[in-house]
């Protein structure tokens, strides 16, 4: 006749308490690899195929999965697309501001956020065919990221000002607007060399000995105002 052991029944009840958590997370990484193989795949195969080469029994073939998978997943080849964009843009802001939160003053950090962004434009250009890249980059999400960018230079410019170390004749705002600008012609540069000296040229324009310039006027300060609304009619999306 067996006897009652709370040890052992402590041991099952943690067992059979743990075994769901654990296969629950099995699943849930198994379906991350899945998506991410999905995404990785069809990106793969609009830019060597272009956009509208693509089909969805295409891409479930390459990633080794079934079609009725794959549809469980995402409805169409543009949803994949949009969320492996969505991904590479999120990727390359939690960059950005890991390397704008490192240790240093503001213009250090300024610096080394405007190196950063060049070499990513410099990097992912030219990656993808006309038809693609034009799809990727209407969504909204590009309009949000490129805001949170916007915004992230112009608080440290904002502080470079502040401290004396940067120009402040001209709203940071607009020097935030003219680093963006400046710095996508890193895309069409032929070196990583050759990035740097954009970034060390872009930043000459913002120091403090650089030809000082005249305010705006009134005239002027309301067509900045009528621009930013035209363009931003919802006001700032949040910060990264």
């Amino acid at each position: 006749m067996s006897t009652y052991n709370p040890k052992r029944h402590d041991i099952v009840v943690a067992y059979t308490a743990a075994v769901p958590k654990l296969w629950n997370e099995t699943i849930e990484a198994h379906r991350r690899e899945v998506r991410d193989a999905i995404l990785d795949t069809t990106a793969a195969l609009a830019a060597e195929h272009g956009l509208l080469s693509v089909t969805m029994s295409q891409i479930a073939e390459t990633t080794g999965i079934g079609r009725a998978t794959l549809y469980k997943y995402f409805s169409d080849v543009e949803a994949i697309l949009l969320a492996w964009h969505e991904g590479q843009i999120t990727g390359h802001l939690a960059h950005l501001v890991q390397v704008r939160d490192q240790t240093g003053d503001a213009s250090e950090r300024l610096e080394a956020v405007l190196g950063a962004y060049a070499l990513i434009s410099h990097e992912h250009h030219g990656h993808h065919s006309t038809d693609l890249g034009a799809f990727l980059h209407r969504g909204e999400h590009v309009a949000q990221a490129h805001q949170q960018l916007h915004d992230m230079i112009r608080d440290l410019l904002a502080e470079c000002a502040q401290s004396g170390t940067l120009r402040d004749d001209v709203a940071p705002d607009e020097l935030a607007t003219y680093c963006l600008h400046a710095l996508a012609a890193a895309g069409s540069l032929p070196s990583k060399a050759a990035v740097r000296r954009l970034v060390t040229v872009t930043l000459a324009g913002l120091h403090p000995q650089a030809e000082a310039v005249s305010p705006p006027s009134a005239d002027e300060e309301a067509a900045v105002q009528e621009h930013h609304l035209r363009h931003h009619p919802h006001g700032h999306h949040g910060g990264a």
